[in-house]
């Protein structure tokens, strides 16, 4: 019996070794994100830095091979499983804090309109050309297809994005989440956001099928569990946090139990069907009723933002572990300076040009273009959910990387610029920035 249990058993060491290295990325990551705190950046930008700089950028460049020593093969595997697992509840608080109020704001409803699709369209355009002009310096070998279609509509899809959570907490950081531009922005990024995670949805689904009836029959499986959580688990969400349901005054421990287990199983369902499953909780948390949870136990979604909070640095250092900035080369400092140069050119002018077509003047379109142009986490969600379908190749993924931290970091100052002195409001002094503001990515104080 003890000989069956000694085979069974963890082997000690992988698992020390698992605790220390938690412990590591969740100091650096706090080091990482007080610094960013202090140079006015999102506490999310510091902790994706710190996720590349475990990586082969940094610690791999250090006598000893830091990166391998300290974050070994063994451990790896454990690190990813809890970094889907914080991206997966990370995704639910993306949904569920995408408020359809900001689609209908109400000077901008044709502005938004025309923002959102003029800023969508052109990255996208610009994006799937570059891809094409990429494809034969990508490492074939490390793509799932040869044909550029693959990698063409990925990466178009990638430069198209805006972190709505990101540019909620540059917004609530200036005061500017009840300005007309930050309300419209707030809009367009919401808009954009749904946009490309369908646009994703529908890439997957020709990247994974291999001819037209698995691709039919994804469609059918993924119409069918989006039907059900419409049409069956929003209505029973509904009446099960009814406040006049006695289980319902048991504070909010079942509350919590239930909406777990509705993101994993979501989840779960997405994976099976052939989407990631960050489909799934985004589309979870999208049809909670947010009314009934703030009515029976307004602390689940708080508590749900901090678990995945705690666990989004290993999903960092998991992805800094596929960036070698030093591995790029002359031609990937070129691919990546190009990357940069079509992400900002497409956001900017696509957001520019549409704002100034519906009336906002030169210093406004200005800003709606700068605030449209950061990446932050969610472009890295996308770019994992490419590297695993093999859509990009991991120079390529390292350059998007950079682009997707740059873009972040230059829009606090860019927005300074673009803005006199006294147009930034101040904060209330009693309102803290709500979980819309993206507490489920910037924790701490």
């Amino acid at each position: 019996m003890s000989h069956a249990l000694a085979l069974t058993a963890p082997a000690p060491m992988p698992l020390a070794h698992t605790l220390v290295a938690l412990a590591l990325i969740l100091a650096v990551a706090r080091v990482c994100g007080r610094i960013a705190r202090r140079l006015r950046q999102p506490t999310v930008v510091g902790e994706i830095v710190g996720g590349v700089l475990l990586g082969p950028s940094l610690l791999g460049l250090l006598p000893g091979h830091l990166d391998t020593l300290l974050l070994p093969a063994e451990i790896r595997p454990a690190l990813h499983v809890l970094s889907q697992l914080g991206l997966v509840f990370f995704m639910f608080g993306v949904g569920y804090h995408l408020d359809a109020a900001h689609l209908r704001s109400g000077r901008a409803k044709r502005q938004v309109a025309a923002v959102s699709l003029s800023s969508v369209a052109l990255p996208f355009a610009l994006g799937a050309g570059l891809a094409v002009l990429l494809h034969p310096w990508t490492d074939r070998k490390a793509l799932a297809a040869d044909g550029p279609l693959g990698p063409a509509l990925f990466l178009g899809t990638a430069m198209a994005i805006t972190a709505f959570p990101v540019l909620a907490r540059i917004l609530a950081e200036r005061g500017l989440q009840r300005d007309p531009l930050g309300a419209i922005s707030l809009a367009c990024a919401a808009v954009q956001d749904l946009l490309a995670w369908c646009v994703l949805a529908a890439v997957v689904v020709v990247v994974q099928a291999d001819g037209p009836w698995p691709v039919v029959r994804m469609l059918l499986q993924s119409a069918l569990l989006f039907g059900c959580l419409i049409f069956l688990v929003r209505p029973a969400l509904a009446w099960m946090l009814a406040p006049d349901r006695r289980w319902a005054g048991a504070g909010a421990a079942p509350v919590h139990t239930v909406i777990v287990v509705g993101v994993l199983l979501t989840a779960a369902g997405t994976e099976a069907v052939g989407l990631h499953a960050v489909f799934g909780a985004f589309a979870f948390g999208a049809i909670v009723p947010r009314d009934r949870i703030e009515t029976v136990a307004p602390q689940v979604p708080q508590q749900m933002d901090q678990f995945s909070a705690l666990l989004l640095p290993v999903f960092f250092t998991v992805t800094g572990m596929a960036v070698n900035i030093g591995g790029l080369g002359g031609e990937g400092l070129a691919v990546t300076a190009a990357v940069l140069a079509v992400a900002c050119t497409g956001k900017f002018v696509g957001g520019f040009a549409a704002a100034r077509l519906t009336g906002a003047t030169s210093r406004e379109a200005g800003v709606l273009g700068v605030l449209l142009n950061a990446r932050g986490l969610t472009e890295l969600v996308i770019l994992n959910v490419g590297l695993s379908l093999g859509v990009i190749d991991p120079r390529l993924f390292t350059a998007m990387v950079v682009m997707a931290i740059v873009t972040t970091v230059m829009t606090g100052p860019l927005l300074t610029c673009l803005r006199r002195p006294g147009d930034d409001p101040a904060p209330p002094r009693a309102e803290r920035p709500s979980a819309a503001a993206g507490r489920a990515e910037v924790p701490g104080p």
